[in-house]
């Protein structure tokens, strides 16, 4: 048989409350006298305190993990804008990056890249605020997301610049991103590059290093 006491806290305090409303109102009726509900109502004076001060706590604590979250977010936001400044500047070198725990680009060239004869289509995908998620296919087998035999990943790189300034025209201008073995890659931006242009450049890698020729620029907006 069901239990007539409702085990969760809301119910079960409305449930109280009637109850002790009715039976202090209905005395007389029930055969009760004041005495017969005096520790009852000293434990429901209790409890209606206690459940306020989890009410308190428990939003307390919501508001403390959103700030924690926002706190985050915003110190991300200022890592990568660091990052993004270290990656380009020629102070830093490779040990340095890898001391930090920042990406390492694989920077070895190599003229011999016959072995790698078809370069990555890719697609960015702009609908969240300040975030692109880029599709990478091959351009031998566009309707199929397995990359060509023997490639290890897809290097991707990027320049943002102002909306309607000239797209870059060769990869020595583009800075490194990452190199991701399977697609999609997402890319994050913070608030001061909403409405600029991103341009990015692919190309397959294998694992000796051999790369392949660079995808035709992608461009798309970074959604503020």
């Amino acid at each position: 048989m069901a239990d007539y006491i409702p085990a969760n806290d809301g119910q079960f305090g409305a449930w109280a409350n009637n109850l002790m409303d009715y039976a202090s109102g209905h005395l007389a009726d029930l055969g009760l006298i004041a005495g017969d509900l005096t520790e009852l109502i000293n434990m429901q004076a209790d409890y209606n305190a206690k459940i306020t001060e989890h009410i308190t706590a428990r939003q307390t604590a919501q508001s403390a993990r959103q700030a924690k979250d926002d706190s985050r977010n915003e110190f991300k936001s200022a890592i990568r804008r660091l990052v993004r400044q270290l990656q380009v500047s020629g102070n830093v070198d490779d040990p340095q990056r890898e001391a930090m725990g920042i990406t390492v680009a694989d920077t070895i060239r190599t003229a011999n890249t016959a072995e790698i004869t078809t370069r990555p289509i890719g697609r960015v995908d702009t609908s969240q605020r300040l975030r692109h998620k880029i599709r990478f296919v091959d351009e031998a087998t566009s309707t199929k997301r397995a990359k060509p035999k023997g490639i290890m990943g897809c290097e991707i790189w990027v320049k943002v610049l102002a909306a309607g300034a000239a797209a870059p025209i060769s990869g020595d201008e583009l800075s490194f991103v990452f190199m991701d073995t399977a697609s999609p890659h997402i890319v994050e931006y913070d608030g001061n590059d909403g409405g600029k242009m991103a341009h990015y450049m692919l190309r397959w890698v294998k694992s000796g290093g051999q790369k392949g020729p660079w995808s035709e620029t992608i461009s798309a907006t970074i959604t503020a």
